[in-house]
């Protein structure tokens, strides 16, 4: 089931401010414009981080493997397959290898399968939520910026202008602060997350101590979104390392997207079951 969600109900629902300013209210020349006019940022269905020109990268498909998606395989004929890690990245402690290499081992086992835990309703964390194929959404207001994802109703919160606190307490999505640059530009800054999510699409662990920050520019004169990150890491990676994601903007309102109401285990796949709370988390 599917309901749409005006922007206006959107802030009321989701925010619960009594007011909330657009960027061209606060001030037209210091905000980017993430949000107005019922815009949405479509990620193109790839869920891969782009590698920098030179330099640490993320973990990316192994050559001898290469990742073929549904999507491609429709297109060009060729056998979908799960993602293979390539386990070579130097970025990589010897546990991340290790780690990975049980799940490539699942990857490339014929009678397996290695969903995504996305795809199993699962938080993903920082910067996994990016790789979301499905559209994001911003809520933008003096003190405080949220980036909706379509997909299951996940919801980061950036607060703006603001240090860290002192000892925040681990989460899935850890504590954002933020502020603009150049009128075109959201720095989000994020640390306390715990380590059971992911960093990408290849089942990469973390640590505790990552701390991974994010620059959303607006390039294109505004028709896209692209965000360069960097991710330090010292429990798990032996370099902090950089990678990238686009987004084109759409015109559209955000849809409801209920994980768990459509992911029954129909076909009795050999999967990680759906997460369940012991106790209400309010």
């Amino acid at each position: 089931m599917k309901a749409l969600v005006t922007a206006s109900s959107l802030v009321l629902l989701l925010m619960g401010f009594s007011a909330v300013l657009s960027p061209s209210q606060v001030d037209a020349q210091q905000i980017p414009d993430l949000s107005s006019n019922g815009t949405g940022w479509n990620g193109g269905g790839d869920n891969e981080f782009t590698p920098p020109m030179s330099g640490p990268g993320p973990v990316q498909s192994d050559p001898a493997h290469p990742y073929i998606s549904n999507f491609r395989a429709a297109r060009t004929g060729e056998k979908a397959n799960w993602r293979v890690a390539d386990l070579t990245n130097p970025i990589l402690k010897p546990w991340v290898v290790e780690a990975l290499r049980k799940v490539n081992s699942v990857a490339l086992d014929a009678s397996k399968t290695l969903f995504t835990r996305e795809a199993r309703c699962w938080p993903t964390g920082v910067p996994a939520m990016l790789l979301n194929p499905g559209r994001l959404f911003f809520v933008q207001t003096p003190k405080e910026v949220r980036i909706l994802q379509e997909a299951d109703h996940r919801v980061r919160r950036i607060a703006l202008n603001q240090p860290h606190s002192a000892n925040p307490r681990p989460s899935w999505y850890g504590e954002s602060v933020g502020h603009y640059e150049n009128g075109d530009t959201l720095v989000v800054d994020t640390i306390g997350m715990n380590d059971l999510s992911f960093v990408d699409s290849y089942r990469t662990p973390h640590t505790a101590q990552i701390h991974v920050v994010e620059r959303f520019k607006l390039v294109e004169s505004g028709r896209a979104l692209e965000v360069d990150f960097t991710v330090n890491d010292a429990g798990a990676f032996n370099t902090p390392w950089t990678a990238s994601k686009r987004w084109r903007r759409i015109a559209g309102t955000l849809q409801e997207e209920v994980c768990a109401e459509n992911n029954a285990d129909y076909f009795n796949y050999d999967i990680e079951p759906m997460p369940t709370a012991a106790k209400p988390d309010f």
